[in-house]
């Protein structure tokens, strides 16, 4: 059985997750687009060819591919898997107990394909076709879901993400959202590919009420030698980041955590719109946000229950933190390319966040012309896929991707 572990972000990368854009995208409308965290709405079938287009140059590259509907829905012909979704999925706190006593029975009458469909796709009250004496229910229109669609599923980065020997599945900062995380941990804890491997969960493995502890994968770098680099901005914040390094450090997971202030803002949204590592040496990043100037903080394990964190600001600058603990000389940075016009425009369509499958040899959007030149003079290989619609969903082939495997450097 291969093995669950990623022990960097460029080492050769061997099996990845991706959920291909179906049913769900077709939900979104210019009236609600907003509320399920598109800007627009995408043509589904150019989209699906798009992520298709994708997924053969990983498999081109021997990438092993694993799709998340496929996973969800052999999760699901586990009876005790299936329990425990809909546990989850129809509480009464979310629909009311006559909704969801009724929903619950509708679906445990699917075939495991038709319930992972409805899941992640959603289905509205015409669709359920049942009278329920629900309050809930009555106050439905037609076209109103009971169970919302999950659009965001298309960035399978951000809901769980490997670190190591170990995942975390990661409480998520939007409502739209924090659904997702039920269908990862189902997947993590019942599927047969999973339940007999040995891996840690680090965090988000719990019904709790996590509060402001949110992350997302996007934020998260396994920068490898036992050294994570994760962001802080919109979407992660400082309490989930300590959490998660306690959790690491516990294990002796990891040496360091770089934890890196972002703004709070839809474009700098993740990490990974504005900094990926391309090489050992070699990042690419969109300076007007990562920078000399761009404030990092390291934190350490102390004693059994508690880690240091250096405060104060350190020494050097986060590229010179970066070159010392990859052993390297200097940082190599690969801006974003063009003008200052052309360079806002490329990092708005995901230029910087690139998918690294070896060293030296990356998948991005071939859209983003003036920054793939600068990548190729820095002597990277760069793979393009089409992203005319799936780009538009702000999200690249870094975000699109959840390495399950991947080696160390």
């Amino acid at each position: 059985m291969s093995q669950c572990y990623v022990g960097s972000e460029i080492g050769q990368l061997r099996r990845v997750l991706l959920h291909r854009p179906e049913l769900s995208l077709e939900r979104l409308t210019p009236s609600n687009c907003e509320e399920l965290l598109f800007d627009d709405v995408l043509r589904v079938q150019v989209a699906g060819k798009e992520h298709d287009y994708f997924a053969q140059v990983l498999r081109n590259n021997n990438i092993e591919v694993l799709l998340l509907k496929s996973l969800l829905a052999e999760t699901l012909e586990n009876p005790e898997a299936v329990k425990w979704v809909l546990d989850r999925q129809c509480s009464k706190y979310r629909l009311g107990s006559t909704l969801a006593e009724s929903l619950r029975a509708y679906l445990k009458d699917q075939l495991p394909m038709d319930m992972a469909t409805i899941l992640l796709g959603g289905i509205t009250r015409q669709e359920f076709k049942k009278e329920v004496p629900s309050l809930a229910y009555a106050l439905k229109d037609p076209y109103d879901f009971i169970i919302p669609p999950l659009p965001n599923h298309l960035f399978t980065r951000d809901t769980s993400c490997w670190i190591y020997n170990g995942v975390s599945v990661n409480p998520m900062a939007k409502s739209a959202r924090r659904r997702e995380t039920v269908h990862l941990r189902a997947i993590y804890n019942f599927h047969p590919m999973f339940n007999k491997s040995k891996f840690h969960f680090w965090l988000g493995n719990h019904d709790y009420f996590y509060d402001h502890m949110t992350i997302e994968g996007g934020d998260v770098l396994v920068i490898g030698n036992g050294y994570v680099l994760i962001g802080m901005g919109e979407r992660t914040t400082p309490q989930a980041v300590e959490s998660l390094a306690k959790n690491l450090f516990k294990q002796h997971a990891a040496k360091k955590i770089i934890a890196v202030q972002l703004p709070q803002s839809r474009a700098a949204m993740h990490l990974d719109t504005v900094m990926t590592m391309l090489d050992r040496d070699c990042f690419t990043v969109f300076p007007q946000i990562i920078n000399d100037k761009t404030r990092h903080f390291i934190l350490e394990p102390g004693n059994s229950k508690t880690i240091k964190v250096n405060a104060s600001e350190p020494k050097g600058t986060l590229f010179q933190t970066l070159a010392e603990l990859l052993e390297v000389t200097q940082i190599r940075c690969v801006e974003t390319g063009g003008n200052t016009y052309q360079q806002e425009r490329e990092q708005w369509n995901d230029a910087n966040n690139v998918l690294t499958i070896r060293p030296g040899v990356v998948i991005g959007y071939e859209r983003n012309l003036y920054t793939i030149e600068k990548m190729q003079a820095a002597g990277i290989t760069v793979h393009t896929i089409p992203g005319d619609e799936l780009g538009r969903g702000r999200g690249g082939a870094r975000c699109m991707s959840c390495p399950i495997e991947r080696d160390d450097i």
